[in-house]
């Protein structure tokens, strides 16, 4: 279930003061305990002041290293689970500026080197062209937030130049209903395909795309990103949560793999672009 953000800063709390208490319950110093677990002792005052979250891992070898028992070294890595997941609705980022948001996220396609984009339902932003982005900007139920839509879609426009970075790798992999799905007029559409089509052929860029006719042993549940192996991003209706546990990281980087697998890749999926914007022109005959 996600959390929501103070309840996430309490959490966060609480575990940094949880491993401060039982550190010096046990005798040892900061520097000893940081010997201890292969750590900077500088990294262990952060995490006790709760200044860097620790990663359950790091949670799991401080409390080896304090030989803590079995029951509370259980709950604390529950704890540590928790804090190490990030919720924000799509209201919260509407609030402060969606444009905001894709600062956060130019941020981090800047600091990362490989990106995985899992799209069953619709091309990510870094794929836009600008009606297109429009459309999927706009507000389209009453309960929707306002949103300052020109400036978010100038905004996500502005990230496309990482594309053209070729010490970063980027692959996007789409379902044929992401592709197709009519989200607007087939004019845009037919553009959409087109940019996705010449996009695909970037050096450091690759689209696959599923056709409806592959049998895929998984169903696609959610859109996510996996930025290097650190964090991996889940989009829902509501807002997004971000995982930052080595496991949920594995277990999504297998997830890829599996539908990755499926894939019409390189030429094949540049050629079912284009074809899939010759069927949207032909619409308009």
């Amino acid at each position: 279930m996600a959390i929501e953000p103070d309840h996430q800063a309490r959490e966060r709390k609480d575990l940094a003061q949880a491993l401060r208490g039982l550190r010096e319950a046990s005798g040892l110093s900061g520097e000893r305990l940081a010997v201890r677990c292969n750590m900077s002792q500088t990294k262990i005052s952060r995490i006790e002041t709760g200044r860097a979250l620790p990663t359950v891992i790091d949670v799991q070898r401080i409390l080896t290293a304090l030989d803590v028992p079995e029951d509370v070294s259980d709950e604390l890595l529950k704890l540590a689970r928790r804090a190490n997941v990030d919720y924000a609705s799509w209201r919260t980022y509407a609030r402060v500026g969606l444009y905001r948001k894709q600062a956060e996220l130019k941020a981090l396609e800047s600091t990362s080197r490989v990106m995985r984009h899992f799209l069953p339902a619709v091309p990510t932003g870094l794929l836009h062209v600008r009606q297109y982005a429009e459309q999927t900007l706009s507000r389209v139920v009453r309960s929707d937030p306002a949103k300052d839509v020109a400036r978010a879609v100038q905004a996500r426009l502005d990230r496309q130049s990482v594309l053209d970075d070729r010490s970063r790798t980027f692959t996007f992999l789409l379902t044929e209903q992401a592709v197709r799905w009519r989200r607007t007029d087939p004019k845009v559409m037919a553009a959409q395909c087109m940019h996705m089509a010449d996009v695909s052929m970037k050096p450091n860029v690759e689209i696959a795309v599923i056709p409806q006719t592959t049998q895929v042993p998984c169903t696609p549940m959610n859109v996510f990103v996996v930025y290097d192996e650190r964090l991996v991003t889940v989009e829902l209706f509501s807002g997004e949560v971000v995982l930052r546990d080595p496991r949920d990281i594995s277990y999504h980087l297998d997830l890829f793999e599996l539908f990755l697998d499926h894939c019409l890749r390189g030429t094949e999926a540049t050629d079912f672009l284009r074809e899939s914007a010759e069927d949207f022109m032909r619409l308009l005959d």
